[in-house]
């Protein structure tokens, strides 16, 4: 009887290419692992004096003394996207600083923000960045909050979104939804739409404290409706390009 050599010479093929599969796979694991572990040693030794990686602050010193954004929850708060073109070409989103009284110079004409004070950041090449970006998204300490909220777009008018933005909710005191308009003591919010989550907005206008305990920013108590119309403002004139 003819045996089926046929056959187990293709078993033994397909055995012998598994092996070869693994090992590849291994392989590939293996440099990701060093990749991973390099970057990040990278951005903690490059971000780490201006901005936190752990919850760290216990008192408000600490809080003053602050350079950069924490970045410990970075995935929960920013787009990839933006984070990608923003660390290849960074401006200023927060006019008056982490800590505004730091860069502000009293005059008899009023206060101003000193702008030689204020840090400046590095700029990345476009592979650094998305390394570093990737990197970045990763960090998800604040997902419980996050799984908390929701967000459905609805339609708003730019008038009217802006009327409740200035007028009934005070936004215009501290922050900015035009380049040429509003306070400087916040983060300007013209860029918001692309710069943050949807939901990481919803969830810091809710509790902001639960996101940052030392927060200049108050906790109005906003109700659902109301921060609605808040982010679908954000949303309004993100897209629109109205900086």
């Amino acid at each position: 009887m003819r045996k089926p050599y046929h056959l187990m010479t293709y078993d033994n093929r397909i055995g012998k290419n598994m092996k070869i599969i693994t090992k590849i796979a291994v392989l590939i694991l293996f440099a990701f692992n060093i990749s991973y572990a390099d970057i990040r040693t990278t951005v903690k030794n490059d971000c780490a004096s201006c901005h936190s990686f752990k919850k760290v602050e216990t008192d408000f010193t600490q809080r003053l003394e602050r350079k950069g954004s924490p970045l410990y929850y970075a995935g929960n708060k920013y787009n990839e996207s933006w984070l990608i073109n923003w660390l290849q070409n960074p401006v200023t989103i927060r006019p008056g600083g982490s800590f505004p009284p730091n860069h502000t110079i009293v005059t008899d004409e009023g206060d101003i923000i000193d702008e030689k004070t204020l840090p400046k950041h590095m700029k990345l090449s476009q592979k650094k960045a998305k390394e570093v970006a990737q990197y970045l998204m990763t960090l998800k300490a604040h997902q419980d909050l996050i799984d908390k909220v929701s967000y459905k777009a609805k339609k708003i008018s730019k008038s009217s979104g802006r009327m409740n933005f200035a007028k009934f909710q005070g936004c215009l005191s501290c922050h900015k939804d035009s380049s040429t308009e509003g306070g400087r003591s916040g983060p300007e919010l013209y860029t918001a739409w692309n710069r943050l989550q949807a939901k990481y907005i919803v969830s810091y206008l809710k509790e902001p404290q639960l996101w940052d305990k030392f927060t200049m920013m108050p906790n109005k108590h906003l109700k659902d409706s109301k921060i609605q119309k808040l982010v679908d403002y954000l949303k309004v004139i993100g897209e629109s390009n109205d900086k």
